[in-house]
């Protein structure tokens, strides 16, 4: 009986192998994104895709789901994908506020679920976004647990474990996701995952100087808007960079920090080309219709997908001529 063990064996593990590598090759049938790029990972600063070239991913990130859930659809994912070419989505899954996913995880989960499988169903990659501004550990154990058990053999999601640190250091949050990554990689042992650092993700400088160990295919991020944050954040993240820190950029827009004022257009062209030249993905800020000029859907009267230009704020009408430019 033993000698047929073996063949057995070796055929059970060439058969998982093929379905793995399935992900990583592109089809000849196939131009999606995923099909394209594959199982992503990152090599000193560098993002890479499945057959080790360098890529950087443009693309948008919705408004916080408790406030503008009628975005967290399956016809927005898609169009976002075939008239604006976003190559990865961020669902902004709100924590703490009124209704958020502290108060309301079904509802939460329900709407994550919906932008996940659209994104699936796309062919492009996904951030599910712990959108808080506090720490909340055992909240985000469980939710990262559920998440990557629904859909950690997919190679299309990536973590962010922290949204924005606003007045938690930086050992608080290693602290924190020393607590956090493992609980993904004991399920998912190879998708990427985003952490941000002190000060709304200002201060990267920090974790150049002491990094977190021991795990592979973590990213850190950094956010601004350009009429806020400027050559001092650039030169803070060009620190970073030289100390071999890779950096992905999970939230950016033109204008104040607040996300209203005029759009930069100076800094933000600035910006642009330095996330060119350092190839780094970018999500800009956000899919949505508040009354701000970095809520890129003009009112709430326009439809949650098959916008025209005239529908779209300047901000909007910006991002989807970039992307449409990038992502070609």
């Amino acid at each position: 009986m033993k000698r047929y063990v073996y063949p057995m064996l070796l055929v059970t593990m060439l058969l998982a192998l093929a379905c793995r590598s399935a992900w990583n090759s592109p089809q000849a049938d196939d131009k999606t994104v995923i099909a394209q790029h594959g199982q992503l990972r990152v090599s000193g600063t560098a993002l890479l895709d499945a057959h080790g070239d360098t890529l950087a991913l443009h693309g948008v990130s919705l408004g916080w789901h408790n406030w503008w859930p009628r975005f967290y659809q399956a016809q927005t994912i898609d169009w976002l994908q075939r008239d604006w070419n976003i190559q990865v989505v961020r669902a902004a899954i709100g924590v703490e506020p009124d209704q958020a996913y502290l108060q309301n995880p079904e509802a939460a989960l329900k709407q994550l679920y919906t932008v996940v499988d659209a994104a699936i169903a796309a062919g492009i990659y996904v951030i599910v976004d712990w959108h808080a501004h506090q720490l909340h550990p055992q909240e985000a154990k469980a939710f990262f647990r559920t998440v990557a058990q629904k859909y950690g053999s997919y190679p299309n999601v990536i973590y962010e474990i922290f949204n924005e640190p606003t007045e938690t250091s930086w050992d608080e949050i290693q602290a924190y996701a020393k607590e956090v990554i493992p609980v993904i990689r004991s399920i998912d042992p190879d998708n990427i995952i985003l952490v941000g650092c002190p000060n709304w993700d200002q201060d990267i400088h920090l974790v150049a100087d002491n990094p977190i160990q021991g795990f592979t295919n973590l990213m850190y991020t950094v956010h601004f808007y350009a009429g806020t944050h400027q050559q001092f954040l650039r030169d803070r993240a060009d620190y970073a960079l030289a100390k071999g820190i890779p950096i992905f950029v999970s939230e950016c827009a033109g204008m104040n920090a607040d996300g209203d004022g005029p759009i930069d257009q100076k800094e933000w062209t600035i910006w642009r080309e330095w996330m060119h030249r350092h190839k780094l993905s970018w999500i800009a800020w956000s899919i949505a219709d508040k009354n701000e000029s970095c809520s890129m859907i003009a009112d709430e009267q326009v439809p949650a997908y098959g916008w025209s230009e005239s529908q779209l704020k300047p901000w909007g009408k910006m991002v989807r001529q970039d992307l449409k430019r990038n992502n070609k």
